[in-house]
């Protein structure tokens, strides 16, 4: 397949996650969001590695892969204080709880 395939792929991942970090109001869609974005990111680095022939893409695919994976950790976490706190993971309840 030629680079563009997956670069028009890749675009769209990363739109469908903007559109979902910016309408969404639950924080886990709003998370799986930031993942798929993530993800898209990754695409990018492995399509042009594989162009250029290097592994070097394909090294940061994997930083980016565990900082996701810790993302996750910690954004889980928040996602459960938020939730004992008020009872509902949405995020314009979030916006409430300021002092």
């Amino acid at each position: 397949m030629a680079l563009n395939n997956y670069l028009v792929l890749s675009a769209f991942l990363f739109c469908t996650g903007i559109y979902g970090v910016l309408v969404r109001r639950n924080a886990v869609l709003v998370l799986m969001s930031v993942e798929l974005m993530l993800n898209a990111v990754n695409l990018n680095l492995v399509a042009f590695s594989a162009y250029v022939r290097s592994a070097a893409g394909q090294v940061f695919a994997l930083f980016v892969i565990t900082v996701a994976a810790a993302e996750v950790g910690i954004g889980l976490a928040i996602v459960l204080l938020i939730y004992r706190n008020s009872q509902s993971v949405d995020l314009d309840r979030v916006d409430q709880m300021k002092g």
